[in-house]
């Protein structure tokens, strides 16, 4: 017979597993059964881009001509069909909704030619922004946001060239005890050619240990994200002293290469006692 906590235990699970589901307006699996039992909640519903707001470099938020990012055939696409030259025009495309802890999945692919005008950098380039700035505080010509960059790198044909790499546009992170500084490190990964799926994983535990996962496979991890104090854009979201990045807006890129994603899911992590709601020592303002 099952004793009483663990009954308490699991309505306590599908209650708040309904709550989130709820909050993010995403449609729920088959049964909320099956949401309690996987704990994934899809963030792209494979319709429409319902709940996203996009961002392109020196636009408004929301201001998308072109339809970079679309809906076609049930995949999340970024498409540079309605371009003539890329022009600086990097992209983001943010969830509604500030995450702290948590596990994002995404499965990518890379596809076609890099349109002309893209940096030599961005072939087969793209990624997810976690722990964003939200799209309402991008100043109008900025081309990318305070965030912690999950990297994917497609591979070329010839070479080696990790994906799921870190990129740090206004943070910095903590790996080995040491502050690290540099603008991307690369992960452990293999390599992958072609326009074959890849399963991209990020586990982030609020403003502590972040891990990157690529196909089950962990890559890289670190720790203590936080604002940069030597960037101009970081600078401007600085309010005292904390700079540790304890949650943040979700954000996939355009960087002048077609990629597609087939499933964009999420399943929070309950946080530790240490930072549950109310405890104000590990509170700080969320971006202005």
């Amino acid at each position: 017979m099952r004793d009483g906590s663990g009954v308490r235990r699991t309505a306590a699970r599908l209650a708040a597993v309904c709550r989130i589901a709820v909050c993010l307006a995403a449609p729920l699996p088959a049964t909320a059964q099956a949401v309690a039992d996987t704990g994934w909640i899809p963030l792209f519903n494979g319709r429409d881009l319902d709940g996203w707001t996009v961002k392109i470099t020196g636009r408004e938020p929301g201001d998308d001509p072109a339809r970079t990012f679309r809906v076609e055939a049930g995949l999340l696409k970024v498409v540079y069909d309605g371009y003539t030259s890329f022009g600086g025009a990097f992209g983001h495309l943010f969830y509604r909704t500030p995450f702290s802890h948590y596990r994002l999945r995404v499965e990518y692919r890379f596809v076609g030619e890099q349109v002309p005008g893209g940096p030599e950098w961005a072939l087969r380039n793209s990624g997810v922004m976690v722990h964003s700035q939200p799209p309402s505080t991008l100043t109008r010509d900025q081309q990318f946001p305070v965030s912690i960059e999950f990297q994917f790198l497609g591979g070329t044909g010839a070479g080696e060239r990790s994906t799921g790499n870190l990129c740090t546009p206004g943070t910095n992170v903590v790996m080995d005890g040491q502050l690290v500084t540099r603008h991307c490190t690369s992960s452990r990964s293999g390599t992958w050619h072609g326009d074959r799926w890849v399963t991209a994983e990020i586990e982030v535990h609020g403003g502590g240990h972040i891990r990157h996962l690529i196909d089950g496979q962990v890559v890289l991890e670190y720790d203590a994200p936080q604002l940069d104090p030597a960037d101009a854009d970081a600078k401007r979201l600085i309010h005292g002293a904390d700079l540790i990045l304890r949650e943040g807006w979700i954000a996939l890129q355009s960087e002048s290469h077609p990629i597609e994603f087939r499933k964009v899911e999420i399943r929070v992590i309950s946080p530790p006692p240490s930072e549950s709601p109310g405890k104000a020592s590990h509170a700080r303002p969320l971006y202005h």
